[in-house]
């Protein structure tokens, strides 16, 4: 995949090799935003964004290592949306990764990010040989993303986890075979 395998007018998406200082600040501000708005991606308000930097810190470490892959959406403001593709996966399972942490600024949503993020991570995906994705959100907003996307619904396991202002939520779970 090269650096600007998808755009559109506003956005485009590429990889990113690892994680330097100013974009953890970018993808903190999304992180932030994210958490802000009520999504239950893993953090509890309040979010600082020195604890959201250090999280994407960690993440460029997991993509140096090869263990993950970092997809970004950037506008002309910068970094808008992010997915990541899970790799490192037990022996039994070299065909399948899972996508993680897929976020859209709240300024950036209804654009399409969202979709072009997915499509992103599963050409690379099928690119290195992956015939089976998973993931796990707690949106019903990504729920009907995953749904039109082709994304098979598996279940709901209700108070799986909690929102960011602490209430629990249920969490769904899809798959995709990949062709």
């Amino acid at each position: 995949m090269t650096t600007t395998d998808t755009a559109s007018p506003a956005a485009r998406i590429r990889m990113l090799p690892g994680v330097d200082d100013a974009q953890a600040r970018q993808l903190a501000d999304v992180l932030a935003d994210c958490v802000e708005g009520g999504a239950s991606v893993s953090f509890m308000r309040p979010l600082s964004r020195e604890r959201a930097a250090a999280f994407w810190r960690r993440v460029g470490e997991g993509v140096a290592r090869g263990d993950r892959v970092l997809l970004v959406a950037e506008d002309a403001q910068g970094i808008v949306g992010t997915v990541q593709l899970l790799l490192e996966m037990p022996e039994n399972q070299p065909h399948r990764a899972e996508v993680a942490k897929m976020l859209v600024h709240r300024r950036a949503r209804r654009q399409g990010l969202g979709a072009m993020l997915m499509q992103a991570a599963e050409q690379f995906a099928r690119e290195r040989g992956k015939t089976l994705l998973v993931l796990d959100t707690s949106s019903a907003e990504a729920e009907r993303l995953y749904a039109r996307l082709g994304w098979t619904r598996l279940g709901v396991i209700p108070g799986f986890a909690l929102l960011p202002d602490g209430a629990p939520c249920g969490t769904t779970y899809f798959y995709r075979a990949l062709a």
